[in-house]
């Protein structure tokens, strides 16, 4: 096996790409079966608001993050070498960040926008915010990591491996970033009908796809996870 895959790398990018889309769909899969309980489960205030971050951030990393480690740790491949570097970070946050001015204009002429609190659409969120120091403190780092990080950092590594499978000539016919913004879109049912609709789709398609070029260009990868962690659900 190891020598087909030596002989064929495109064989080697197959089974990558098939682990992390198995993976997540198999936990998105089991969450669908289990949805009604764990929404019930996630929401209930008797039950301790550390128990619900944690299930709640494991059942996210596991769509958003178990797909990507796995091959990680199989590939013996280092986080550090997909752009988490310091090299490069202020100008891939910059310009990861400017990417996202459209859709802050849409929410704005569309009234949208109520105030600003990152991961505002988590439901363990705000219980965790109300919650008494430390464990506000504490709460947060489950939700930053699996919502934030391994979310923003997802798609970093995704759109790598599709590029090294369909390689482009041309810088701006990147199909790891065209077909990761595709999914962003798929995946968080943002497919525009109306005009409105139209013009939130195109916002999201820039942001993904934006923020993707900028890590290539700037081979940094923390813009990525910037924008999930401090913009994205955010508004």
């Amino acid at each position: 096996m190891d020598t087909v895959i030596a002989k064929n790398p495109n064989k080697k990018l197959d089974i990558d790409l098939y682990i992390i889309i198995i993976s997540s769909v198999l936990i998105v899969g089991l969450y669908s079966m289990f949805q009604s309980k764990f929404n019930s489960f996630s929401k209930d205030s008797n039950i301790p608001i550390m128990i619900r971050t944690i299930v709640s951030a494991l059942l996210q990393f596991g769509v958003a993050g178990l797909g990507i480690t796995i091959v990680s740790i199989l590939r013996k491949e280092s986080f550090i070498s997909y752009g988490l570097r310091r090299k490069g970070a202020i100008l891939s946050i910059s310009f990861s960040s400017l990417c996202f001015v459209p859709y802050i204009l849409f929410m704005l002429v569309t009234k949208q926008i109520d105030g600003y609190l990152p991961f505002q659409s988590v439901w363990v969120m705000k219980d965790v915010l109300g919650s008494n120091f430390p464990i506000n403190i504490i709460g947060m780092i489950p939700i930053v990591i699996a919502w934030g990080f391994f979310e923003g950092f997802n798609y970093v590594v995704i759109s790598e491996k599709l590029n090294q499978k369909y390689p482009s000539k041309y810088k701006w016919l990147n199909w790891g970033a065209i077909i990761c913004a595709i999914l962003c879109i798929l995946i968080h049912g943002i497919i525009g009908v109306t005009l409105q609709g139209f013009i939130e789709m195109v916002t999201i398609l820039i942001i993904i796809y934006g923020m993707l070029m900028v890590k290539e260009f700037t081979k940094n990868a923390w813009g990525c996870v910037f924008v999930f962690i401090f913009l994205w659900n955010a508004f």
